[in-house]
């Protein structure tokens, strides 16, 4: 397999899965999308836990010292949010959503947009994408992101069963994110320490929590807004890494 493929079986699984998903939409009434919504939620919740839960690694205490994993994530969210509230990027993902929409989707399709943002924000963050795509980019083969696509096609059928065709458009964010992560492999090595790729875990987990509480209809958090979030941990690991 070529470099890069491990992102391009990625894509096709997302694609795959949104297209069964919306052909099996209309066969459920409204009821049964809400339920479907609902377990989507709980199961986004669950996988926001064992996500974060790499903030519990006793290399992170080792490295960073007790209590600052904990503070490292508070500074990523708080100075990731600030950040992207200024560049107002919660509009702006809504507003390609809307582009997209218009280009691609059918007319009254309100959950595009949503679909797309939460969809995008599921697939994109997590140690299987980084580690992956690093893997990937370095020639050792693209087993883990096979794996991650079999996960991501029952997924995205879940998510398109109840949210529609935006779920495919979030093929366009795996495809900026993880080839991103696949150049960097190829071009930089392996350019992320263990601690950095953690720290970066961890923090994506409590952004997790932010669209569980927005699929179960809780309260809608801008997790847009906090992307930048992913930039500050790994810098923050590494400035007080010791």
């Amino acid at each position: 397999m070529f470099i890069g493929s491990g992102t391009a079986i990625n894509i096709v699984a997302v694609v795959l899965g949104t297209f069964v998903g919306v052909s099996i939409a209309h066969r459920l009434d409204q009821h049964v999308r809400s339920v479907v919504m609902d377990g989507l939620g709980l199961v986004t919740g669950m996988i926001a836990v064992l996500t974060t839960a790499a903030i519990t690694d006793p290399s992170l205490t080792e490295t960073l010292g007790k209590g600052r994993p904990v503070l490292i994530v508070l500074a990523s969210i708080v100075l990731g949010g600030a950040t992207g509230a200024a560049l107002r990027l919660e509009e702006r993902l809504e507003s390609l959503g809307d582009r997209l929409k218009a280009r691609f989707a059918a007319e009254g399709e309100s959950t595009f947009t949503e679909g797309f943002v939460a969809a995008s924000l599921l697939f994109c963050i997590g140690p299987m994408t980084i580690l992956g795509s690093i893997t990937d980019g370095l020639g050792g083969g693209n087993q883990m992101l096979i794996l991650k696509s079999t996960l991501d096609f029952f997924a995205s059928l879940g998510f398109a069963a109840a949210l529609g065709w935006g779920v495919a458009a979030s093929g366009l964010s795996i495809l900026v994110v993880q080839g991103g992560f696949t150049l960097f492999g190829y071009f930089l090595g392996n350019f992320m320490t263990n601690v950095e790729i953690l720290m970066l875990t961890a923090t994506g987990g409590l952004m997790l929590v932010g669209i569980c509480l927005r699929l179960l209809n809780i309260k809608q958090v801008p997790v847009g807004s906090m992307l930048p979030a992913l930039i500050y941990a790994p810098l923050l690991a590494a400035l007080f890494s010791h």
